[in-house]
């Protein structure tokens, strides 16, 4: 090595591939490099409950989303679409970053919580949503998915139902729901049934560019 020059350490990768060839920056992410493909494809292999679930199959983050989206169209029947997509999107971040227990999250914490907002605001602008929802759109999103980690819970997580009841509310009047954990096969098609839906409904013209690299 000549005299005055040192190796220096590699950098660590902060991106990462996914299946459709793209990359993504995890540090800035770009709503370019951000296809519904790969995002259905890892929800749908990302377990609910870190696993410790009954059943053939893990409850998969896809899965618990489409099932959102539907809560929140229960809740509030003339929903816009738009909005029932951000629902069904709502947690579309853990494609990327895993499906964490509110515990984890809590004990990560700003850090974590901003990486998590980059992420849901370049995943909105991909699929014409703005970066943050209004507020009562928020609210509405959250009381359908802890309506969602009710039946979770009781069904699938050994909780009884007023353990349940406590930790994440009673489910709305009149929604009633059984769940089968699917494959995560069939959870990956059905969520990417719901996007196109919720898209085509919500008039955005977004087309997925899934496998295309160039």
């Amino acid at each position: 090595m000549r005299k005055g020059l040192r190796k220096t350490a590699k950098e660590p990768r902060a991106w990462q591939r996914m299946l459709s060839g793209r990359r993504l920056d995890l540090l800035d992410p770009s709503p370019m490099d951000i296809e519904i493909e790969d995002i259905a494809h890892g929800l749908a292999r990302v377990a609910r409950w870190n696993g410790q679930t009954v059943g053939d199959h893990a409850f998969s983050v896809a899965q618990h989303s489409v099932v959102v989206e539907e809560i929140c169209a229960h809740i509030q029947p003339d929903l816009e679409p738009r909005w029932r997509l951000a629902a069904l999107l709502h947690d579309a971040s853990e494609y990327v970053i895993g499906d964490m227990i509110s515990p984890f999250k809590a004990a990560l914490g700003y850090d974590y919580k901003l990486f998590e907002e980059r992420l849901e605001i370049a995943i909105h602008a991909r699929f014409g949503l703005p970066a943050k929802v209004p507020p009562a759109i928020k609210k509405l999103i959250k009381q359908a998915d802890r309506a969602c980690a009710y039946f979770e819970a009781t069904q699938l997580a050994g909780f009884e139902v007023a353990e349940s009841i406590e930790f994440f509310d009673p489910p709305p009047a009149g929604y009633q729901l059984h769940i089968e954990p699917l494959s995560a096969g069939q959870a990956q098609i059905r969520y990417i049934q719901r996007y196109h839906v919720l898209s085509e409904a919500a008039g955005f013209s977004v087309t997925p560019q899934a496998f295309d690299t160039e």
